[in-house]
């Protein structure tokens, strides 16, 4: 698929224009470095039964009809664990924009939250989560766990609903270079809405993209500490090793796939507004014949240890040991694929899950033989700022 820049859209207001028409419903947001999507409305939904996802949305979208003067397009969700029910449509209409970070209007200010008055509820309490990183390490020395990511939630509730197309507004505009969706849950009524800093995997004919984010470091208002934390991010012996498994992972599910892959020796950094992380980007090419779809890319990859751990079953048998939750849409994947294969599908962190009078903040971390409960609770609060800020005005 041709980018949207490519085509002579990039013009003031037209990626901004898409962001200001979302409302939440039956609409659905992406937008990525490379273009910005608002689409309305169900053509068709992805079914749920036991064949592979790729192969019922491949089935769906030979069957849909075009989606806003290009071939249709499948957008949506799919949950932590591949088994569960995806949230994944067909939409009726879709208008495709330049990426936000192209549209001189993103820089403006987003609007100040309403005052409101939220029940926070953690969930589980830092010290029983801190018990449950303690108890993750214990086994890792054990020698039956490598890695394991554990996550927390917070539970916020009010009397009035939560305002999602400013959420949205305010996520997008403190990170217009990341990837920022807004998208229906698998529950009625309820959205996923987030600001991703972590491409899983994208399709452009036979050009592959990965860039695993793994090893993360709080940021400071003050230059010359951000900078050290930067700098002693590069250096942390734990968090190159945590990223270092991650990046292996990624290689190992890519190559089956590639006729040609690269992945740099050693990682670099990106930045949000609230963390630096640790970041590799891998690079690749499909074969002429039969290359497979970014979902199927992304299925193949997902989940990675980024978001569960290694060994992979071990470790989600951990997290069903010692997380109080269903994950539900959390750590699972978010974006979008057309009817040649290409497509953008990113991982679902810094997100939460809007209901009726409920917002459901998740956040999680990396835990290794070297992590301590202390550092872990300190990751995980400073990985709630990004929500945070945009629902309080406050990191």
């Amino acid at each position: 698929m041709t980018t949207p820049e490519a085509t002579g859209l990039a013009t003031v207001g037209a990626a901004t224009a898409l962001l200001d028409a979302y409302r939440p419903g039956s609409a659905r947001f992406f937008a990525s470095p490379t273009r910005t999507l608002l689409a309305h409305g169900t053509q068709a939904e992805v079914g749920h039964d036991e064949r592979p996802l790729a192969t019922r949305v491949t089935e769906t979208l030979a069957a849909a009809s075009p989606v806003g003067g290009r071939g249709p397009v499948v957008l949506g969700a799919v949950p932590f664990d591949q088994g569960e029910r995806a949230a994944l449509v067909v939409p009726e209409a879709a208008g495709w924009g330049p990426p936000l970070s192209a549209d001189p209007l993103i820089a403006l200010a987003a609007p100040e939250p309403t005052a409101t008055a939220w029940d926070i509820r953690p969930v589980p309490a830092p010290e029983a989560y801190g018990t449950g990183v303690a108890e993750a390490v214990r086994r890792m020395r054990a020698g039956t766990l490598d890695k394991v990511v554990l996550a927390r939630t917070l539970e916020l509730r009010s009397a009035e609903p939560p305002d999602i197309p400013l959420l949205l507004q305010r996520l997008a505009r403190r990170d217009p270079q990341g990837y920022t969706f807004a998208v229906p849950g698998v529950r009625a009524g309820s959205t996923l809405i987030g600001a991703s800093p972590e491409l899983l995997v994208s399709r452009a004919g036979r050009h592959v993209l990965a860039n695993p984010l793994a090893g993360s470091a709080k940021r400071s208002a003050d230059l010359a500490e951000d900078v050290r934390r930067a700098t002693g991010l590069l250096e942390s012996d734990k968090d190159l090793h945590e990223h270092a498994v991650v990046v292996a992972a990624v290689r190992a599910a890519l190559a089956p796939f590639c006729e040609t892959l690269e992945v740099p020796e050693r990682p670099t950094l990106v930045c949000t507004a609230a963390m630096w992380h640790l970041s590799t980007t891998v690079t690749g090419t499909l074969p002429a014949q039969d290359p497979a779809s970014a979902l199927e890319l992304a299925c193949a990859l997902h989940p990675t240890p980024a978001v569960c751990g290694t060994p992979t079953a071990t470790a989600r048998h951990t997290i069903a040991d010692l997380e109080p939750f269903d994950r539900g849409l959390y750590t699972g994947m978010v974006g979008w694929g057309d009817a040649d294969g290409d497509g953008e599908w990113v991982v679902t962190i810094r997100c939460a899950e809007a209901d009726a009078d409920t917002l459901r903040l998740y956040a999680g971390a990396g835990i290794v033989a070297a992590s301590t409960p202390e550092a872990e609770i300190a990751e995980t609060d400073a990985k709630f700022r990004t929500f945070l800020h945009a629902v309080a005005g406050r990191s």
